[in-house]
């Protein structure tokens, strides 16, 4: 896969919860952190605490090869108990130009929750691109290995993905 192409990575998983119980966690934007290896910690701004488009919150990350980051996430799409979507911008310039705008953000990551049997399908997807980030630094100091670069970027995120469902998994179905 190349960088041109949009590169994407899913995960799904089946909770035996109903879908207000998953959308309740999804839509808790500081979980994410309490799972995945990247992604420290996480604020809303403005006094914002909860998701609606257009608001935005601040995630602070770490990464082994790249130190430590923060970035400004906007809600891109919110349809009730179905979808919950986010923009991530380097608003501090880490990977070059500062920006804000959620059309040159460095990835956009989704939920979708459909009501499946008694419980819920949950997927988490990322989108990279198309703007600046860890990965198109890496693309522009090694551009001969895109595809591996790509593909090792995808493996993170999806290991990321799965720690993060599997903990939304047991948190629903404990009922915690």
């Amino acid at each position: 896969m190349r960088f041109a192409d949009g590169p994407s990575v899913h995960c799904d998983v089946h909770v035996e919860a109903a879908v207000p119980r998953v959308w309740e966690l999804v839509t808790d934007i500081r979980l994410p952190a309490r799972f995945g290896p990247e992604l420290q910690r996480v604020a809303w701004l403005d006094g914002a605490d909860r998701p609606l488009v257009g608001r935005c919150f601040e995630g602070y990350n770490h990464h082994p090869q790249l130190g430590e980051w923060r970035t400004v996430s906007h809600v891109v799409e919110l349809d009730e108990q179905r979808v919950f979507a986010w923009a991530v911008t380097d608003a501090d310039g880490r990977y070059g130009e500062p920006t804000l705008d959620p059309a040159k953000s460095m990835a956009t990551w989704r939920y979708e929750l459909t009501a499946e049997g008694e419980g819920t399908r949950l997927r988490q997807s990322a989108l990279i691109g198309p703007g600046r980030s860890g990965v198109t630094l890496a693309l522009g100091r090694w551009p001969d290995r895109e595809e591996e670069i790509i593909a090792f970027r995808m493996k993170e995120l999806r290991a990321g993905m799965e720690a993060t469902l599997r903990g939304i998994k047991t948190l629903a179905q404990e009922g915690i």
